[in-house]
């Protein structure tokens, strides 16, 4: 008597979404092959794999095209919804510059002079880099700033703060505590403390791209390393922290999967698709 064949569970979620830094990119932004094998199985699977990143695009194009990666990216910290595969914005949100300049001017009066970055909104938006400002090492693109009003010449998705002698959980504490009511503030990395249009979150831009891929929030799993994927996880039916997460992240998501360099997205989807 003939066996009958073995049965492939079906894959509880039409949508995966993964942060980029410390998350699905290893420390070289390299995907491994165990990884990419795990995200063509759940899409092959019936699931769309969706980034989601705190980069904006000028930031994170290069990267989506070495993957090969042709699908919508949310980007920008949910300000972009980027189509990839025809390299085209579908969305934008930008910062009020006045509103921006009148959150620094309340945190420097609380803590002193800031150095300060911002990323210029657009396809092919500059990051603009002041005195002072350190950038962490790697090929992204900076120009110097050293003309203050060249931060508000052109439009901004997000201005990024440091400090010469507060943390980055310090830093973004008395941001929002100050200005909070003003700007959005996330940290979205070691040295990368962020201010956004306020009410702007990943999870802003996910449920917009989600939308488009025909998705809910009850359909989506989410992948992150840091607090600025909080709301992304608070949004998305199920949240996974990376072991290399941030502890506010931990905190609130509903399991901590092995770190990006030890392939955690693939431990968890090889899980739920029975592998």
């Amino acid at each position: 008597m003939s066996q009958p064949a073995p049965v492939t569970p079906s894959f509880p979620y039409k949508l995966v979404a993964t942060d980029l830094d410390g998350t699905l990119l290893r420390s070289d932004d390299t995907v491994s092959d165990r990884t990419r094998d795990a995200l063509a199985a759940a899409t092959a699977a019936g699931a769309a794999h969706i980034v989601v990143t705190g980069r904006a695009v000028p930031w994170t194009r290069h990267i989506l095209d070495d993957l090969g990666y042709d699908g919508i990216a949310v980007c920008g910290q949910g300000a972009q919804v980027y189509h990839a595969g025809e390299h085209r914005l579908l969305t934008s949100v930008t910062l009020d510059r006045q509103l921006a300049g009148l959150a620094l001017a309340k945190i420097e009066a609380e803590i002193g002079p800031l150095a300060l970055a911002a990323s210029r909104d657009g396809i092919d938006g500059e990051v603009l880099v002041g005195p002072g400002y350190a950038v962490q090492d790697g090929p992204l693109p900076v120009i110097s700033m050293t003309d203050p009003s060249d931060l508000w010449s052109a439009p901004l998705n997000k201005v990024y703060v440091q400090h010469p002698g507060l943390g980055d959980d310090a830093l973004a504490a008395v941001a929002h505590q100050v200005a909070g009511d003003l700007v959005g503030v996330t940290m979205a990395g070691e040295g990368i403390v962020e201010l956004l249009p306020l009410g702007l979150t990943k999870a802003t831009g996910l449920s917009l791209a989600a939308r488009r891929l025909g998705a809910k929030a009850v359909d989506t799993i989410a992948f992150g390393d840091m607090p600025n994927d909080i709301p992304m996880f608070a949004w998305a039916a199920h949240g996974v922290a990376m072991a290399n997460a941030h502890e506010e992240l931990k905190a609130v998501a509903d399991e901590v999967t092995t770190s990006n360099e030890k392939d955690g997205i693939a431990v968890v989807l090889e899980r739920l698709l029975g592998r």
